[in-house]
């Protein structure tokens, strides 16, 4: 018997949980899973995060660094034809296990369900690669714009002055990345019943709502989203705003009575709560059972 829940967040892998739930039982998905830089070399969980803040405390400089596991050989070193193969076999894993639980995904997912998907600039590739390859179409890319971004990589002049060469001044402004202000959401879908009219009589899926606030046609470029102060006790740190997933929900998942909408990287449950507000049902999947907590 496979289970029907509804309105719950299951403690587990995600991998494993979506083998209990039915097939074509879902109309949406809206996730936002570890990114890559996040998968490498350790465990994405509490006492990871947690390690991270004791290893800043007391420093003079503050920055948590949230996304590059420490020891994980990608954060920094020489670039050598071992780093970049270890970052090659990194990327490699990263597909396998998207892949492993996209498999799962697209077997309880009903025909013309929406998945969006959060991830990086420079990983969201792997992601609809995986995806595609367990069976969703590729639908379109949106563009989350912050309202900020903060510049890293290496400032190649700062580097010649401390070394002592000459002219550093020429290479002012020169660096090795650009500010990013972006994050990506790859959008997919299980493929149609024929063709939209089909799917949606049927399972009441694969269409977007497209009027804007403004009654124009809702862009793929999402900003204008001011982030909310995170509660206090919420300690999970990639906390989405609120904002935002009550727009993704009004645009991608339709307001039925059938409609479920999933999230099996469930976190501390904002997608969620924007679910709820709109009266749809949903089911999240949370390894950390400690976020389940922070999501009731």
């Amino acid at each position: 018997m496979k289970k029907t829940p509804s309105n719950e967040v299951l403690v587990g892998d995600c991998r494993e949980v979506m083998k209990t739930l039915p097939e074509n039982y879902i109309s949406a998905c809206i996730t936002d899973p570890p990114y890559n830089y996040e998968f490498i070399g350790h465990k994405w969980d509490d006492s990871e995060i947690q390690r991270r803040i004791e290893r800043v405390n007391g420093k003079k400089n503050k920055t948590l660094v949230k996304n590059i596991p420490y020891g994980s050989g990608l954060a920094g070193g020489v670039r050598n034809e071992k780093w970049y193969q270890r970052n090659r076999n990194n990327t490699l894993d990263y597909e396998k296990w998207c892949f492993e639980w996209g498999e799962q995904l697209f077997r309880i997912c009903k025909p013309g369900a929406t998945v969006l998907v959060f991830n990086s600039t420079r990983t969201v590739a792997h992601v609809q690669v995986a995806l595609e390859s367990a069976g969703f179409y590729a639908r379109d890319i949106l563009v989350y714009k912050r309202s900020s971004g903060i510049p890293k990589g290496v400032n190649i002049k700062q580097q010649l002055e401390k070394k002592g060469y000459e002219n550093s001044e020429q290479w002012d402004g020169w660096h090795s990345c650009l500010r990013n202000e972006w994050e990506a959401i790859c959008v997919l879908q299980k493929p149609l019943v024929n063709n939209y009219l089909e799917t949606l009589q049927e399972y009441g899926t694969g269409l977007f709502y497209t009027k804007d606030r403004f009654g124009g046609f809702q862009s793929n470029i999402l900003e204008g989203i001011q982030r909310e102060k995170t509660e206090e006790f919420n300690v999970h740190c990639t906390v989405k705003p609120i904002a935002l997933m009550r727009k993704l929900v009004e645009i991608f998942v339709p307001r039925l009575e059938n409609s479920i909408l999933i999230d099996p990287f469930a976190g501390s449950g904002t997608t969620l709560l924007a679910a709820k507000e709109f009266g749809i049902r949903y089911v999240g999947i949370e390894i950390v059972p400690d976020y389940i907590g922070f999501a009731e």
